[in-house]
């Protein structure tokens, strides 16, 4: 008696196009914080040196906090990320895996900008505190609040702070 051994068929899967294989494996390989750029709400600063409008991202959540600008290489002169921590308290911020050298804007619930850390160092563990309760702070590209001739005391207007 002779036994006589069956492969199974391999699945016939359709043919993928190298190019979209490469494309698909490129996309899961990237850090999420390199693909989350956007959406973007209107933000502006009004200061002594007049009125500057950013286009920003708001992070309300907690993922959305601690992910923030990490692995991030470039942000536009006129963009920001805007943090919603929900209710007024004292916060730090670091700047692990953030490769971009940001200024940050901490900013009380009536919009008063009460404390401005500039040129803060890429991908340092320190932490940077708001110095007092604050309900958001703002990023932007470092250099930026001394370009602008920002201030403490300036006032930023976002609906985040309206009617606070």
């Amino acid at each position: 008696m002779s036994l006589r051994f069956v492969r199974p068929r391999a699945a016939r899967l359709p043919a993928i196009p190298p190019r979209r294989l490469l494309a698909a494996l490129v996309l899961l390989l990237l850090p999420t914080a390199v693909l989350a750029d956007g959406p973007f709400e209107p933000l502006t600063i009004a200061s002594r040196s007049g009125r500057h409008t950013f286009q920003v991202e708001v992070m309300r959540d907690d993922a959305g906090r601690a992910q923030g600008l990490m692995f991030r290489r470039t942000m536009a002169p006129d963009r920001g990320m805007l943090f919603d921590f929900e209710r007024t308290e004292p916060v730090a911020m670091w700047m692990k895996n953030t490769y971009l050298p940001l200024d940050m804007l901490f900013i009380r619930a009536d919009g008063t900008v009460a404390r401005i850390a500039a040129d803060t160092e890429p991908l340092s563990t320190r932490t940077i505190p708001s110095g007092e309760p604050v309900l958001g702070v703002l990023e932007l590209n470092a250099g930026t609040a001394a370009r602008l001739g920002l201030h403490p005391g300036d006032r930023v207007e976002h609906p985040l702070f309206r009617g606070r």
